[in-house]
């Protein structure tokens, strides 16, 4: 299945949405919009295309209803997803999805490209979790490129789950919560805790991107 969804932000008016396959989505306030699941996705062989743009002077928070759900399909393992994020100045974007659980041997890959001036407010979240309950197979791939008034800002790319670099069933992560913020001026964190890490890093032109790394969603959200 193919999934395309637009959501265009304005500045005084309500966002207009343009959704077809296995998204809609819903005005739940002014500048919010929350995603919900139309059909059972992604599975393996769909892909996802969402658009967010965010004018001048306007604000959008984007959320889902709940956590989305990674199945192999009947003959393919991958699913993936694109973002095209474009917020303009003296806009504000908040995209805080609830997580995606890469179930079974399923195979989910997101890349999110982001295009932001300096005077954009933004907060990206993405979470992921390897397995339901008592599985340990399952891969999700995470690449987020931001560019901030055409000059890069952020070329950064996670991986977890089956075949990965590095991977144990043991010991290693199988949950993350990434986050990119712009402006942030908050100093650098880089801390250890039982279940998981912690580290933020500011960003040479300005932001930060943060990562919670652990076993379980429970031991990465803040």
């Amino acid at each position: 299945m193919r999934t395309a969804l637009t959501i265009v932000a304005e500045r005084g008016r309500t966002p207009r949405i343009q959704a077809s396959g296995g998204l809609a989505a819903r005005i739940t306030a002014h500048d919010t919009v929350h995603l919900i699941s139309a059909a059972a996705t992604p599975l393996g062989g769909d892909h996802l295309e969402i658009a967010l743009r965010v004018g001048p002077g306007a604000s959008l928070t984007v959320r889902t209803v709940a956590a989305a759900l990674a199945l192999p399909g009947a003959d393919q393992l991958v699913s993936t997803a694109r973002w095209s994020i474009e917020v303009g100045p003296d806009a504000e974007l908040l995209l805080d999805p609830e997580p995606m659980v890469v179930a079974a041997d399923a195979d989910h890959r997101t890349h999110t490209r982001l295009e932001l001036t300096s005077s954009s407010r933004v907060t990206v979240r993405e979470r992921a979790q390897i397995g339901r309950t008592g599985e340990v197979g399952g891969r999700w791939s995470g690449a987020l490129h931001a560019d901030l008034d055409g000059i890069p800002l952020l070329r950064h790319r996670l991986e977890l789950g089956a075949g990965t670099v590095g991977h144990d069933v043991l010991d290693a992560p199988m949950a993350v919560l990434s986050e990119l913020v712009y402006p942030d001026e908050r100093p650098a964190v880089v801390e250890r805790y039982p279940g998981g890490s912690w580290v933020r890093m500011p960003l040479a032109a300005g932001g930060s991107l943060g990562t919670r790394l652990g076993r379980a969603l429970a031991t990465v959200n803040p």
